[in-house]
């Protein structure tokens, strides 16, 4: 540590001007690390890609990381960048947590496979209490009467609704994190944005306040999700990766709201510029972390092989065999694997790309039409209530009018 930083600090003077360059060159240094390791993994992953439906997901995934490392190290570099760099980190978090439900749903079987597994835990639990003799009240029609409220507490009852659930919060998430970033992008060039201020004429707080509760929201959904099918996903090793991720998302939302909350108190200098510095250079350590994570709960090693069924270019054959032991009656037996040829790279992007492009435009179509069926049920009602309040009112005047022309 250089003599004038360690005097600065003794003497109780931290500013941000004595703490960017030591905190630019050791964040550079992590996020140097987040960065090569992270593309390292993606790359493995694109030469080997041998399931389409879960790798593309998880290729969105683990690019989270240098897209969060890169934009921090910019940000802690040059101040003035830290609000676009800021706008883009949020929106690629929201669809990174998007793709991670989606990377749940493939490992599952898709969409049709998960909707029947669904639906099998539903019957399951509605049909427990009747062979228990429990009473009436636990039919399935009544229980499926009140799905929001099974969702909150048991979750497992509601069958293939709990799948448009998660999906709504998942893509809900991602549609007001792109739209409150380019919303914080235009309050802050008429100058009413104030990052970190909670002031009642800032757009921080209210923007804040609303992206916690969506995020809340997603998050609670992906959770609930995972409850259910948690069993049937042991093969993945769930938990860590949840964890993982989780931690990202979470930690680093809540982080920089915290950091927002001391500077605002008076706990730690009330600096725009050290508010942001001190986010960006925690978040470099973190993706360094995060990328090591990575590389143990998302190897690229379960897929280099694929079944023997489903290989068109093998180049080899191994084959795993228990030596059978004389007198022990115990069986040989055999395991076949495949080890599948590279795979263009040109082609796994492209693949991702097009084929994720697509599912996200949809799953975004359903969810705005889901969105706004009930808006459009309620305008129906109001005009159909004025119609009728027009049709009952005219009628009145024709009454009013047969009764004048009678006493005439």
């Amino acid at each position: 540590m250089e003599p004038e930083l360690l005097q600065v600090i003794v003497n109780g003077g931290i500013t941000y001007h004595h703490l960017h360059r030591p905190a630019f060159i050791l964040g550079g240094g992590f996020a140097l690390v987040a960065v090569s390791l992270s593309l390292l993994l993606i790359f493995q992953h694109l030469r080997s890609y041998t399931n389409p439906s879960e790798q593309k997901w998880i290729v969105a995934v683990l690019f989270m990381v240098p897209v969060y490392a890169t934009e921090s190290l910019l940000s802690l570099w040059n101040h003035k960048l830290s609000l676009a760099c800021d706008i883009l980190r949020n929106c690629y978090e929201a669809f990174a947590l998007y793709s991670f439900g989606s990377y749940l749903v493939a490992c599952l079987g898709g969409e049709g496979r998960v909707l029947e597994i669904l639906e099998t835990e539903s019957r399951k639990q509605l049909v427990k209490p009747l062979l228990e003799g429990g009473e009436e009240e636990n039919s399935p029609q009544l229980r499926r009467k009140s799905s929001m409220v099974n969702f909150l507490f048991h979750p497992d009852l509601i069958g293939r609704d709990l799948f448009n659930i998660e999906r709504f919060g998942l893509v809900q998430y991602m549609i007001l994190k792109t739209l409150s970033a380019f919303l914080a992008f235009l309050l802050e060039l008429f100058g009413v944005y104030c990052d970190g201020r909670f002031k009642w004429y800032c757009g921080y707080p209210y923007i804040a306040v609303v992206l916690n509760f969506s995020q809340m929201w997603a998050l609670y959904c992906l959770v609930q999700f995972y409850n259910v099918t948690h069993e049937r996903l042991k093969p993945i090793k769930p938990l860590a990766k949840f964890i993982s991720f989780k931690a990202i998302v979470f930690a680093t939302w809540w982080q920089g709201f915290g950091i927002s909350l001391l500077c605002a108190f008076g706990a730690l200098p009330n600096d725009p510029k050290f508010r942001t510095g001190l986010q960006d250079f925690l978040i470099c350590i973190e993706m360094a972390v995060a990328a090591m994570a990575h590389s143990y709960v998302f190897p690229a090693e379960a897929y280099h092989y694929v079944p023997h069924s489903k290989n068109g270019k093998a180049i080899i054959e191994t084959a795993k065999e228990e030596v059978k032991l004389s007198g022990s009656g115990k069986e040989e037996k055999t395991e076949t694997r495949v080890e599948a040829a590279g795979t263009s790279v040109t082609e796994s992007v492209q693949d991702i790309v097009v084929q994720g492009g697509q599912h996200v435009v949809k799953d975004v179509v359903l969810t705005i039409n889901q969105a706004m069926g009930p808006v459009e049920k309620g305008v129906t009602k109001i005009h159909e209530k004025f119609h009728r309040r027009s049709t009952s009112s005219g009628l009145e005047t024709e009454e009013e009018s047969e009764i004048e022309v009678e006493k005439q």
